[in-house]
């Protein structure tokens, strides 16, 4: 059990529902955003939300999004994301809701990945220090919510915003938002029987000594990284992606135009979905050496298994549209090894959609000394 800190220092607790409970009193009761694990307790109260909710794509588009819901009810929205989505939400940010530009007031509630003080991953780290710097520079007030006594402040953040017509922000740090006696959010239920790690510990055993594989942020790359230390396997060189989420496709469309070997992205659901664009680029530059590896469980399992809200596309039509050669789908547990050989036959860029269902393996570990890993990568070419 991990003790909260707001209980160590005496503090009273912020529970979720009281959040929520305080936003509506001050009239904010729209909301955008892209899943973020420290604010997963946030997942069950939004889902009472239908008509003013929406799980965007990216940190940009819930900015926008917000900006169109004010310009069309002159109310103020609500935006949620982690802080590495910042980098995706700076440009609507200055380009449009900024003070000079279009002034536009809205609340953003950030998610403080590698806030000092607690231990994080590398890229969290890094993320982590800056943060408030970044706030600073988009000129955007904040208050760090650490229990109930800060939402005195709060208010009167709510009230700066709504005078000056300005976005202004809360960081809210792990385990300060709690849950109490509140239903669990509600995840989306797959039949299909096939797990991350069966189709990874396959792909090992048959791709070629010289193969290339990148995989995208959260369990596919902890996953992958895991598997091969225990595995022993020599077969294919690996590129984790312990941040960038939705760059993984696009950053092996720059190793595939640049070597004879097969390049394997793992991708997953989200990740795809974030930077959709990417495949534009893949199937107009492409080359048969680009293989592209999708784990689709319709949600954003990481951080609390909410919707992808990809579950009406037709992905085949999608990626064929943009310029992909062929797409296979996966979707029973005994033909895994078949069609993987049938998709790494198949000349490039083609996609192969593997329904899996939710869950990772126990015991999960993180990719170690990254800088090690890269000249590992850099070596095998």
């Amino acid at each position: 059990i991990v003790a909260n800190p707001a209980i160590e220092c005496g503090d009273i607790l912020l529970e979720t529902k009281n959040l929520f409970k305080f936003l509506k009193k001050e009239k904010i009761d729209f909301f955008s955003g892209v899943p973020d694990s420290v604010l997963k307790t946030t997942s069950s109260f939004l889902e009472s939300k239908k008509e003013n909710h929406f799980i965007t794509t990216n940190e940009g588009s819930s900015i926008a999004m917000a900006i169109g819901y004010y310009l069309a009810t002159k109310k103020i929205p609500c935006v949620y994301m982690q802080n590495s989505g910042l980098g995706n939400a700076i440009n609507p940010l200055i380009s449009i809701s900024h003070k000079k530009v279009y002034s536009i007031p809205m609340l953003i509630i950030i998610g403080w990945r590698g806030a000092p003080g607690i231990k994080d991953e590398p890229q969290h780290n890094v993320k982590g220090k800056i943060t408030k710097s970044i706030l600073k520079l988009l000129n955007i007030k904040y208050v760090i919510l650490n229990n109930v006594k800060d939402l005195k402040k709060f208010k009167k953040l709510i009230k700066f915003s709504k005078i000056n017509s300005v976005p202004v922000a809360i960081l809210l740090k792990k385990n300060i938002l709690i849950n109490k006696n509140t239903k669990s959010q509600k995840k989306i239920s797959i039949s299909n029987k096939i797990q991350r790690s069966d189709v990874i510990e396959i792909l090992l055993k048959i791709i070629k000594k010289n193969s290339k594989l990148i995989a995208t942020t959260g369990f596919t790359s902890r996953e992958l990284n895991q598997i091969r230390s225990k595995k022993r396997s020599n077969k294919g060189n690996d590129f984790y992606m312990v941040g960038g989420m939705g760059h993984s496709s696009v950053l092996s469309l720059g190793v595939s135009t640049k070597t004879k070997h097969e390049v394997i992205c793992l991708d997953g659901d989200g990740s795809f979905l974030m930077h959709l664009g990417s495949i534009v680029s893949i199937g107009k530059k492409s080359r048969k050496n680009f293989k592209h590896l999708l784990f689709n469980n319709f949600s954003h399992e990481s951080v609390g298994g909410q919707s992808t809200n990809i579950d009406k596309v037709n992905i085949e039509k999608l990626i064929k549209s943009v310029g992909y050669k062929h797409y296979f789908l996966l979707k029973k547990k005994q033909e895994i090894e078949n069609k993987l050989k049938t998709f790494l036959k198949k000349p490039g860029p083609s996609l192969l959609e593997v329904r899996i269902k939710m869950g990772s393996m126990k015991d999960l570990s993180r990719p170690k000394n990254l800088i090690k890993i890269k000249k590992n990568f850099m070596n095998s070419f």
